[in-house]
Parts: C-alpha cells; sequence; structure tokens
C-alpha cells in the first residue's frame, strides 16, 4: 500500500509513482492522440465538413452519453471502494481479534507455560495464513515452529487457515478436558476463536465475488465508443486541439476504471492493496507483547 502525506500537493501533482495511472495508459493515450489528429484532419483538410450541421450537432449526443458515463463510472467506483473498504473493516477485526484472545489466553494460562508460548505463535501464524490464502499463495517461511507445531503439520494442497483454526481450537478442548480451562472459560475463548473463521469467510466472499463480467465488460465498451466518437463532433470548435483534449478525457475515464479493478480485491499485491503484510507483523508483535 502506498503510504504518503494527504497535504503534499506538490508530490501529488509532479511525482510519478508505480501506481499511477499515467503509465499504464501511456500507449493507449498516444494512440488516441494520434488517431484524434487523424480525424481532425480528414474532416478540416479532406472532407470539407466544417459547414455541415448535423456532424456538428454530435457534440449534443456526447453530452448526453457524458452524463450517463459520469453516472456509471461512480458506482463503479463506489462499489470498489466499497470492496477495499470492506476488506480493511475485516482485517481490522482481525487484528482486535488477536489481542482479545491473546488477552485473556495470558490471563488464564499461568506464565511461562508451553501451552501460552503455543498460542503466543499460532494465533500469529493464522494471521499470516490467512494473507497468504487469499493471495493463492503458501509461504512456509512465515510460520514460527513452537511444541506441537511445525510447518510441516500443515499441507499446503489444503485450506491452510481452517488447518491452523484447527489446531488451536483442539488445542483450547484438550486444555478444557485436562482441568487447564473451566466450561465458562472454554465457551469464552471458543466465541473468540470462531470470530477468526468468519473473518476469513468475509475475505474470502470479497476475493472469489468479482463485479459481474458483463457490468465490467460494457463499461469498457462504452468508454472505447465514447472516446473514439469525441473527435468527429469537438474538431470544429477546437481543431487541431482535439488532440490533448480527447488524450486528457481518454485517461481520465480509464483512469476511474483501472483504479476501480485494483482495488476490487484488496488482498493482492498492488500499491493500493491492503497492507497485510504489515497488519500480519503488528499481529505477531501485539500477541508477543500480551503473552
Amino acid at each position: 500500500m502506498v503510504e504518503y502525506n494527504p497535504k503534499d500537493w506538490f508530490t501529488f501533482i509532479f511525482r510519478v509513482h508505480k501506481a499511477d495511472t499515467f503509465r499504464k495508459l501511456l500507449p493507449m493515450i498516444i494512440a488516441i492522440c494520434i488517431y484524434s489528429g487523424i480525424i481532425a484532419y480528414l474532416e478540416t483538410e479532406v472532407w470539407k465538413l466544417a459547414e455541415s450541421s448535423h456532424v456538428k450537432n454530435i457534440t449534443l449526443l456526447h453530452s448526453m452519453l457524458g452524463f450517463v458515463i459520469s453516472l456509471l463510472l461512480a458506482f463503479r467506483s463506489n462499489t470498489a471502494y466499497d470492496r477495499w473498504w470492506e476488506g480493511r473493516k475485516h482485517w481490522g477485526s482481525l487484528v482486535n481479534a488477536s489481542r482479545n484472545l491473546a488477552m485473556k489466553m495470558a490471563a488464564i494460562l499461568p506464565e511461562n507455560d508451553e501451552h501460552r508460548a503455543y498460542f503466543r505463535v499460532m494465533i500469529p501464524n493464522f494471521a499470516f495464513s490467512l494473507k497468504n490464502h487469499l493471495r493463492g499463495k503458501y509461504h512456509a517461511g512465515d510460520f514460527i515452529s513452537t511444541h506441537g507445531f511445525s510447518h510441516e503439520n500443515i499441507d499446503p494442497h489444503k485450506h491452510v487457515p481452517n488447518q491452523i483454526a484447527f489446531l488451536m481450537i483442539d488445542k483450547v478442548n484438550r486444555l478444557y478436558k485436562q482441568g487447564t480451562i473451566t466450561g465458562d472459560q472454554l465457551i469464552t475463548l471458543n466465541t473468540e476463536m470462531q470470530s477468526f473463521a468468519d473473518i476469513c469467510g468475509a475475505c474470502e466472499r470479497i476475493r472469489n465475488t468479482p463485479i459481474p463480467f458483463s457490468y465490467s465488460a460494457f463499461l469498457k465498451k462504452f468508454i472505447f465508443a465514447y472516446v473514439m466518437t469525441l473527435p468527429f463532433g469537438f474538431v470544429f470548435s477546437l481543431g487541431y486541439y482535439v488532440i490533448p483534449v480527447i488524450g486528457f478525457i481518454f485517461y481520465v475515464l480509464a483512469s476511474l476504471e483501472l483504479i476501480a479493478e485494483e482495488i476490487e480485491n484488496p488482498f493482492g499485491l498492488d500499491a493500493n492493496d491492503l497492507p497485510t503484510d504489515s497488519l500480519s507483523a503488528n499481529i505477531r508483535n501485539h500477541v508477543g507483547e500480551l503473552i
């Protein structure tokens, strides 16, 4: 995730970073500008359409369609940001659930107990497993081994977060059977650990349910058709200045769609995705301090 100072306007305006859509769209912008120049030359020098009122009236169509496309892009951007923000809320809930479980384990289990050390390692292991699971990857190096657990116990071909959560729940139930924790404590701890599975399922729902294909495809086609027909109407009022104008309009419209595509799956490695690496590391640090 890009870290920035929202009050630094100079950096925003003049700095081009890897998350900037201009770099990705530059080849298309150049192609659109060349296309606009060709249309401007043909209409003014070859076809001599400057006196045709029918061609000039195309701008009225663009005015009406511009309102429609602005509504579609606003809905697209808001929907994508809602998914990004919902993912951030779930990871915030994971941070809170990890802290709560760590505090309760610290209060219930005696100091320097091997069971306490087990949960000191396993709670952060779940966060790291969820981070990698949402990215479709498996990194054994992210896990820390302890008495009763090693990354060799994990089957990377199965649901890794479920395996970590099961090991923790199984450990709590065995502590109850041994008399280390009471029945009331078992109920409290099970409630905390259930939230881990709930958060995992909510994040999977965001990742596995993209924007419907028909909607996304239609919006891209709409933007393309809108921009490709703009030079026909604006040549008569702008002349060859239509070249940078059309290029800028395409940059704005296509950038909104690109940004929406990037943030609608907030768990990846894009510059604007959630900082799940640092959140997982913070969980490991906080749990280590508490237990």
